[in-house]
């Protein structure tokens, strides 16, 4: 059996829907998994034996109408027996119609019959102990899977070698191994879903008063200004435990680095996911806008902690709808109040040690 997923977005998206490969490969040991998706996103699929392919959509592909059409025969030319278009958009929609599979696989949309002949309507306000964002996935499976699905976490998957590169990259910078080492995704991959840098400058103040962990920033050399604003208005104590030049030059390295950290704690975003799929417990802070129901995955779990507007101040979200509150998330981030996130920041560490 031969299986396409298509998943062209964000990080975190691209890693969420790796569980559709995790569990097509384990029913289907002898597939070929080839796995579509943006080129940003490709180091986080490298190495896991439940994807054969990786298929880069390049900004060559999308850009040019000819090349896109080249494309999408090149895919015919493969013979997939199934496609699964997670990320369901105009482009992906041509993608599966032309693919020829017997099996076409979306969410339900109105026009969803002339391209899918499987289509499931997303779930939109059901409980979930794993979050909307893997439930909604795997609905897909439901053409090839009548049994329950219990293998819903995301794996992020390295090698030795790469572990150990990052370890001999921390010595280093003589980092304390007895110390804890806390990573913090101090800005969000959007600057609507970027936590005020004052306010997190003070988060990290806490977490060191509390904790007297060593401090590694999440950001790459193009966002070194507003790095610097943070670490600025941390105080001079808190200075002392950061290694502000410590950052990972690639994808592949920062997954390194992270996997021998204590915990993160930033923006909520691709950084969170990727240390959910690397079992690194997570605190984390949404954006006022981004449906918390979706994205707070695997919260059943103590070790994975979130703070989110709509928890603290449910009467906005009565008042308002969550475009309006997109168009001011900054006015709305005041609104949260930071005594009440560093006590559960407080709660968090406390039952983290226990």
């Amino acid at each position: 059996m031969r299986i396409l997923v298509i998943q062209q977005k964000r990080i975190g998206d691209v890693l969420t829907s790796t569980i559709i490969c995790n569990n097509l490969k384990s029913k289907f040991p002898d597939s070929t998994i080839d796995y579509m998706c943006y080129p940003n996103s490709v180091d986080v699929l490298l190495e896991n034996p439940n994807i054969d392919n990786i298929i880069p959509v390049t900004n060559k592909i999308r850009k040019s109408t000819f090349g896109f059409f080249k494309f999408i025969f090149e895919i015919r030319r493969k013979k997939y027996d199934a496609v699964i278009d997670v990320y369901s958009k105009l482009g992906t929609n041509l993608i599966t119609f032309f693919s020829g599979a017997k099996y076409k696989v979306s969410y339900h949309k109105w026009y969803s019959n002339i391209f899918y002949n499987y289509s499931y309507e997303r779930f939109d306000a059901i409980k979930s102990e794993y979050g909307l964002a893997i439930e909604n996935r795997l609905l897909l499976l439901k053409p090839f899977f009548t049994e329950k699905i219990t293998n819903v976490k995301p794996k992020i998957f390295l090698k030795e070698s790469e572990i150990a590169e990052a370890k001999n990259l921390l010595k280093s910078y003589n980092i304390d191994p007895e110390k804890q080492l806390i990573m913090f995704g101090i800005l969000g991959s959007e600057h609507y879903k970027t936590y005020p840098l004052d306010g997190m400058a003070k988060i990290i103040d806490f977490t060191v008063a509390k904790t007297n962990a060593t401090i590694l920033f999440n950001y790459i050399p193009n966002q070194k200004e507003q790095a610097l604003e943070v670490y600025n208005n941390c105080s001079e104590e808190t200075k002392k435990h950061i290694i502000f030049d410590l950052y990972a030059t690639d994808l592949r390295q920062f997954l390194a680095i992270l996997s021998q950290c204590e915990m993160l704690i930033g923006n909520e975003g691709g950084a969170v996911n990727m240390a959910k799929a690397l079992e690194i417990p997570t605190f984390s802070i949404f954006t006022p806008s981004v449906r918390k129901e979706t994205w707070q995955l695997f919260e059943n779990e103590a070790k994975n902690v979130s703070v989110h507007l709509k928890d603290l101040k449910p009467e906005i979200y009565e008042k308002h709808t969550e475009q309006y509150i997109k168009e001011h998330t900054f006015e709305y981030y005041a609104e949260y109040p930071l005594e009440l996130m560093l006590k559960k920041l407080e709660t968090y560490f406390q039952e983290y040690k226990n």
